[in-house]
């Protein structure tokens, strides 16, 4: 990718946290910082990303505002509102990127990337189009009908859980977010359903997204490996 290519990044953090029993994920302390400012943290750090916009639920605006100015955070440019579907809230970062050639789509809650994955995936995003961070299924896979039945075993060797960051030509998926009303669960079936390739490259097993309780001692696991003794607690 060239190096005059600018590069924007629309972090999603507009959920309910449906499965936090009514925790908002988002602020939850690990190792004594707010979730979301350690996946502000590492974007703020690489210099592979220019601009950056925090998209929020709108009761949660002031408080993000505040976490990104007492963190320094001078690449959001923006913290804005949500919409009703996840993907309404991507729309709304990327209509406030500022002439970004290529555009990042993160979710807030995976806070455990790091620039070597940015560095693939935008590698990846060049040579195709898009890319996708994924990892292989570990598990056999079992497609089931509605009453829990068998249908179809998938080829395992064929099989990735995708993940975010996914990365795409800025024109590429504002072209598939108007293109789409429908619900999709991630960005690139959007990008996939217009019939552009998509790439996968390899994100990791310890990029996981935090969703429930469990899985704040988990990120807090791999966070405290990964600062090593610059730990924040």
């Amino acid at each position: 990718m060239s190096s005059i290519s600018k590069v924007g990044a629309v972090i999603v953090a507009a959920g309910n946290s449906t499965r936090m029993n009514g925790v908002d994920k988002t602020f939850v302390p690990i190792l004594g910082t707010p979730l979301i400012a350690h996946t502000l943290h590492r974007f703020h750090l690489t210099p592979r990303v220019h601009q950056v916009v925090l998209v929020m639920a709108k009761d949660s605006l002031a408080q993000g505002n505040k976490i990104v100015q007492d963190g320094g955070y001078t690449k959001v440019t923006d913290v804005c509102a949500g919409g009703r579907r996840r993907q309404d809230s991507v729309r709304l970062g990327l209509e406030l990127l500022s002439n970004c050639d290529w555009v990042i789509i993160h979710d807030g809650a995976r806070p455990c990337f790091d620039d070597a994955m940015l560095q693939r995936g935008l590698e990846a995003a060049a040579h195709a189009g898009s890319a996708v961070a994924g990892v292989p299924v570990k598990d056999t896979i079992k497609l089931v009908t509605q009453n829990l039945l068998v249908s179809e075993t998938p080829d395992r060797s064929q099989t990735w859980a995708a993940q975010t960051p996914q990365i795409f030509r800025y024109q590429t998926i504002m072209e598939a977010h108007k293109s789409t009303s429908h619900d999709v669960t991630d960005d690139a079936t959007m990008v996939e359903n217009l019939g552009y390739p998509v790439k996968m490259f390899l994100g990791g097993y310890e990029n996981i997204k935090v969703t429930t309780a469990d899985d704040l001692i988990i990120a807090e696991a791999f966070l405290r490996a990964s600062y090593g003794p610059d730990s924040p607690d």
